[in-house]
């Protein structure tokens, strides 16, 4: 059997504050394959966002085994993770083009090849027309689009993202989630998706992880069968509703 590329087994967080601790995360197991899209979900607070940055190796875990990567597919740290937050994020001094440059100059990669790549990106997003634009220039949802392109420009094999869409309006939220799940179809990306949107978790994950608050453990795992490709007329099937209820249940929202 071969090893998933992300593999958390039993990881905890434990913060600590003078003579204080404060325990985060407890006991989080997750296996991602490679190529999948996976979404966490819990409330607000719950720790989600702490197990992200243990597999960006901005934090390290306390406790337990966190291992990305396979033999066929080793990974590199820093390298190899594309990061997008709630919000773009994005130098307003530089335009989009250079925006999503970014991380290839970081990792000092040949500049010619790293522009092609972005352009060709910024099609893929939808907005080649808008290379030259600055981020004011931009809505909210554009403006996600382009750090998501900045987050595959240096074609990482995993990428984070932290309540990517939770600034966004509800309608530009619904046409960003169809977006991302273009983008990750064409892309075939590890993802893992951070959500307190029980619907969205459901909506685009292969694979939804429930968390639970204070301190965060993970209560359960679903493998989402719905069709593919998904539409938003796939939320109001009974087996989207009867997911959600699950979920809904399972963190008290009943």
């Amino acid at each position: 059997m071969t090893r998933p590329f992300v593999r958390l087994v039993g990881v905890t967080k434990t913060y600590h504050a003078g003579a204080q601790e404060f325990l985060a995360v407890r006991d989080v197991t997750l296996d991602v394959e490679e190529g999948e899209l996976v979404s966490i979900v819990g409330p607000s607070g719950c720790g989600k966002s702490t197990v992200l940055s243990i597999l960006a190796e901005l934090q390290a875990a306390s406790g337990g085994t966190v291992e990305i990567g396979t033999p066929d597919s080793p990974f590199t740290p820093g390298r190899d993770v594309g990061m997008v937050f709630q919000k773009a994020l994005l130098l307003k001094w530089r335009t989009i083009i250079d925006n999503v440059m970014l991380p290839a100059e970081i990792l000092g990669l040949p500049r010619r090849a790293s522009r092609e790549r972005a352009r060709d990106l910024l099609e893929m997003v939808g907005l080649s027309k808008f290379a030259d634009a600055y981020p004011q220039q931009l809505s909210g949802g554009m403006q996600q689009r382009a750090s998501i392109a900045r987050a595959l420009v240096h074609d990482p094999k995993l990428i984070l993202m932290d309540e990517p869409f939770g600034a966004l309006d509800a309608l530009t939220r619904e046409r960003m989630n169809l977006e991302l799940l273009r983008i990750w179809r064409e892309s075939s990306k590890t993802i893992l998706f951070v959500t307190h949107g029980i619907q969205e978790a459901v909506f685009l994950g292969s694979k939804v992880a429930v968390m639970t608050a204070g301190p965060a453990r993970m209560a359960a795992q679903f493998e989402i069968d719905l069709p593919e490709p998904r539409t938003l007329d796939v939320k109001t099937t009974e087996k989207f509703g009867n997911y959600t209820r699950e979920i809904y249940h399972l963190l008290g929202m009943h």
